[in-house]
């Protein structure tokens, strides 16, 4: 057997290529499924079903928080449970931005019910803030390699143009080689005239997303607090390995603690992907990671956390891509030909 980190994916992770993602690989959930359903019905919004069988992906629809957001955990959970455990064992599990919800519930923190409700929660409430916005710039260039300076350069720029002119603008995420800037309209455009472009595509503006994890959110973690019992909240089952890199172990935690990082620290300031990734090899050293559906986009995500953990000698994306072909260590279940290495 195998031991193995497993990681859930946040926001985008559903798209078109992802539509009809419960129907093909979870029919045999209709206990969870019927249960979401109902959930969503009696919210007076549109069920999982309903959303995931629609003749076509679109943006309005499939890319709102209040949708998007309980459509990626239900897929991330049930590919969770589909994980062949005779197979693989997991020793710790983390996420990326609102796959913390999916890490808690996936980590026995929260049952699938009182998951589902966080996270449906939290992407209705900030649906209807729609407080900023994000976008993405590089630090590495094409093989994976940290472009020199770029980090300072950036963070430097990020530092001037936070609160000149109406402008806010903010530290989003770390995800692997790439920077995540939360900000208004203002501090986003300014960052996109001042900021290095490329190499690449980048800077990438990140279509329907609010300005995550920063001081815009405090208002949607306020109304959080207001609604969300900290009595579900339970000990995991397994490590849990959270956004500023700390363990919350079983038996161990602290669970007034625990709700109050999820609603407050994790809302309002930046999530470290990077470290959450770096921790979770170090500290438990797993023979895999298994990243869960839908899609496939944070595979590179986690290849560049694990190149700048210096994970196995890795410092490129050549390194990766060999390591892979030899022995594959990262499993994404979005993929089809590395799915059917972790479904039993």
């Amino acid at each position: 057997m195998k031991t193995a980190l497993v990681i859930a994916p946040g926001r985008g992770t559903y798209n078109a290529a992802e539509l009809g993602w419960l129907t093909r690989f979870h029919g045999d959930r209709a206990d969870f499924i019927a249960m979401a359903d109902a959930y969503r019905a009696g919210e007076g919004q549109a069920t999982l079903t309903e959303l995931d069988a629609a003749p076509a992906w679109k943006a309005s629809l499939h890319g709102r928080g209040d949708n998007a957001s309980p459509l990626i955990f239900a897929c991330s959970w049930l590919d969770f449970l589909a994980i062949d455990r005779t197979a693989f064992e997991v020793v710790a599990v983390t996420g990326n931005s609102m796959g913390w919800y999916t890490a808690l519930t996936c980590a026995g923190a929260l049952d699938d019910a009182a998951g589902l409700a966080l996270v449906n929660t939290m992407g209705r409430l900030m649906e209807e803030a729609s407080v900023g916005g994000q976008a993405i710039w590089t630090l590495v260039d094409e093989d994976w390699r940290p472009i020199p300076g770029r980090r300072d350069e950036l963070l430097a720029l990020v530092a001037d143009i936070n609160g000149q002119d109406g402008a806010e603008l903010y530290v989003s995420i770390e995800l692997g080689g790439m920077l995540v800037l939360a900000g208004n309209d203002a501090g986003l455009a300014a960052m996109t005239a001042r900021a290095p472009k490329g190499p690449g595509r980048f800077p990438l503006g990140l279509p329907g997303h609010a300005g995550f994890h920063s001081a815009m959110q405090a208002p949607v973690s306020d109304k959080a607090r207001q609604i969300i019992d900290p009595a579900r909240f339970r000990q995991p089952a397994v490590p849990l390995i959270d956004g500023a890199g700390r363990i919350w172990r079983p038996h161990a935690s602290d669970l007034a603690a625990l709700w109050d990082y999820t609603l407050g620290e994790q809302v309002v300031t930046p999530y470290d992907f990077s470290r959450a990734v770096g921790v979770g090899v170090k500290e438990f050293a797993p023979d895999v990671v298994i990243v869960l559906g839908p899609g496939e986009t944070l595979g590179g995500a986690v290849a560049q956390s694990l190149i700048a953990a210096g994970w196995r000698g890795l410092a490129s994306k050549t390194d990766f891509q060999a390591l892979q072909v030899a022995d594959p260590f990262v499993l994404a279940m979005g993929r089809g030909d590395q799915r059917g290495l972790v479904v039993g």
